[in-house]
């Protein structure tokens, strides 16, 4: 294991290479990129970066998001089968015709879209800037949102927005069962739940405190004397238990399985094994059709405007 960080870590200084690693990726992964984040703060890295070679570490939309972003540079992926349920729930052609049936609404999809969906938008946004870039609209704006009727159902509900919502979800999120989290806060009363606004709304009327992941990690940074229970996908524990190792921190179960935490099979994908080869071989490589490219790149920066 020690000799194959070493050889990533040669190989990212040879070839002049950045590893970007979402929260949701294995701890050996996390340890060993050089920035770790959620999708806003990948985005952010990538679009200021001066290297030549981006990996990303995290899932498919992801890798668009970076190349969109620096069309120049080469991107790559460990897995190009680590996908999203949630992009998945959208697609392009579909949305399209969605967008086209309402003529006269702004568009705002969430990140974990493909760069096609992220083309016929106008606003591309994350969950730790959702709600700022919809209250930076007029309040009879008229907004379609997409593709997490979770997390836009939750705006709806914090802002007082009527925003029509496209019909997706976030299979991890999504599975987080209601009742076990219940027997947990008895099990555990003084405990505070965190949530992230992927989650159902009968989940998040139950939590302390509803996030990204980096406001979720924040929050528990700034109040280590406290407990957790912790609904998201279950990596962001690494970074939560590196960063208060005093603090206890419990996986929300999701309710099918008997499993003590609830992970994402796609982040799960990327291994130390297929980092060493992708930088060694550089492939998979994330390409995206220019023109899709030029139409996603000005929601991004948009979002990127307005999150300074």
């Amino acid at each position: 294991m020690d000799n194959l960080k070493e050889a990533i870590k040669q190989l990212k200084k040879e070839k002049n290479a950045v590893i970007l690693g979402h929260y949701y990726q294995r701890g050996e992964i996390q340890d060993i990129a050089d920035f770790v984040g959620d999708s806003l703060a990948l985005a952010q890295w990538a679009a200021k970066t001066d290297a030549d070679i981006i990996v990303m570490c995290g899932v498919h939309f992801m890798g668009e998001t970076a190349k969109v972003l620096c069309p120049d540079k080469k991107v790559l992926v460990p897995d190009m089968a680590a996908g999203c349920s949630l992009a998945d729930s959208c697609p392009a052609d579909e949305f399209a015709e969605f967008v086209k049936a309402h003529p006269g609404y702004t568009v705002i999809s969430y990140v974990n879209t493909t760069a096609a969906v992220k083309a016929v938008t106008d606003v591309v946004v994350t969950s730790t800037n959702a709600r700022q870039i919809v209250e930076s609209f007029p309040q009879d704006e008229k907004i379609i949102f997409g593709p997490d009727r979770n997390l836009g159902g939750y705006i709806n509900a914090v802002t007082g927005r009527n925003m029509l919502l496209w019909n997706g979800a976030c299979h991890v999120h999504e599975q987080f069962s209601v009742e076990k989290i219940v027997e947990l806060k008895k099990e555990h009363p003084g405990a505070v739940v965190l949530a992230h606004p992927e989650c159902k709304g009968a989940l998040l009327k139950l939590a302390d405190v509803v996030g990204s992941t980096a406001v979720l990690l924040k929050y528990a940074v700034a109040h280590p004397e406290k407990e957790y229970i912790v609904a998201t996908e279950a990596g962001i524990l690494h970074e939560m238990r590196k960063q208060c190792p005093d603090t206890t921190f419990i996986p929300a179960p999701p309710a099918d399985s008997t499993c003590a935490c609830n992970e994402c099979s796609y982040m799960r994908l990327n291994t130390l094994e297929k980092l060493y080869d992708c930088l060694k071989n550089e492939t998979p490589e994330i390409t995206v059709d220019p023109e899709v490219a030029e139409k996603a790149v000005r929601p991004i920066k948009r979002m990127l405007e307005l999150s300074k």
